[in-house]
């Protein structure tokens, strides 16, 4: 119960307006091997506030308080392993420890920063991924596969004018991942639908995007759809991209040949015209000639 009420004061603060600008924190991403210490921190710069809450967020969507800083005080709370240090004040960093990592300190954690009957404000959340020693750190492979012909067929039927094109991005290890995605080098949200999170396959991740783009679009043959899956591989966030051109559009062929016939017929009638013209010069030429012939004949 307890959990609940905190998880629906967590998205009703989240959604109010809270600004990122005004709290900091650090680190966004981190890895760490079973029995280890994490260290994150909160800093902020809104004048008059001294409380900072750590709340840390599981897979599940559970959102656990761990405790509170209160100026420089720490209040942990009970059963909780960790530790909070510094200050909550303005522009003073507060630190949260956890030691003796295990699984399930995979989590997403995140600071709040408040004053009593004020605004809070959230930081932008740090993602820890406890390791599975027994799994190496892998990056994804992306591929763009185009729409079915089923999809198309069905969508002509009903007189829509979009097509989807899906992102998979399979084989990586943890789930630290963003999907991207390009039309022809520009970057483009609009008719962007990607899985929630991603969805882990055996012992590697799997998450896929979506993207419906406009017939006239797909039906630019040549036109680059290309997405983007950045991973972060507990030293840098490296990118894996994949694409897929678009096609010619139906009927295409048929007025490219058609246009190609006209072309042809037109050389040949130029061919003609300029055959025929020689044709004609050739013969005022010897009919100018024969004329001055006779015409000197006459003279004489």
């Amino acid at each position: 119960m307890i959990i609940l009420i905190l998880n629906i004061f967590f998205k009703t603060v989240l959604v109010s307006g809270a600004s990122f600008s005004q709290v900091h924190q650090t680190p966004a991403e981190v890895y760490k091997s079973p029995g280890e210490t994490a260290e994150l921190r909160c800093v902020h710069s809104i004048p008059n506030y001294n409380q900072i809450l750590w709340y840390k967020r599981s897979k599940t969507g559970q959102l656990q308080l761990l405790g509170y800083m209160l100026a420089s005080a720490a209040f942990p709370e009970a059963g909780v392993s960790v530790k909070m240090n510094g200050s909550a004040d303005t522009n003073e960093i507060s630190t949260l420890r956890t030691e003796q990592l295990s699984p399930i300190g995979s989590a997403v954690y995140f600071c709040l920063v408040r004053r009593v009957n004020y605004e809070a404000y959230f930081g932008q959340g740090t993602k820890l991924t406890v390791l599975d020693p027994n799994i190496t750190i892998t990056p994804p492979t992306v591929k763009v596969l185009k729409p079915s012909k089923n999809e198309c067929q069905n969508e002509e039927k009903k007189g829509e004018k979009k097509k989807t094109l899906v992102c998979v991005a399979t084989g990586f290890y943890p789930d630290h991942v963003s999907v991207f995605w390009k039309i022809d080098g520009d970057d483009v949200t609009h008719g962007v639908a990607t899985d929630n999170a991603a969805v882990q396959v055996g012992k590697y991740y799997r998450i896929t995007s979506r993207l419906r783009v406009p017939l006239r679009k797909w039906f630019t043959e040549g036109m680059v759809f290309k997405c983007t899956v950045s991973f972060f591989n507990g030293n840098e966030t490296v990118h894996r991209s994949g694409w897929i051109s678009g096609i010619e559009g139906p009927g295409a062929s048929t007025i490219r040949g058609k246009y190609l016939r006209i072309t042809q017929n037109a050389k040949v009638t130029y061919v003609v015209l300029i055959f025929k013209s020689v044709i004609y010069g050739v013969f005022v030429v010897f009919l100018v000639l024969w004329l001055q012939g006779s015409s000197g004949k006459q003279n004489n």
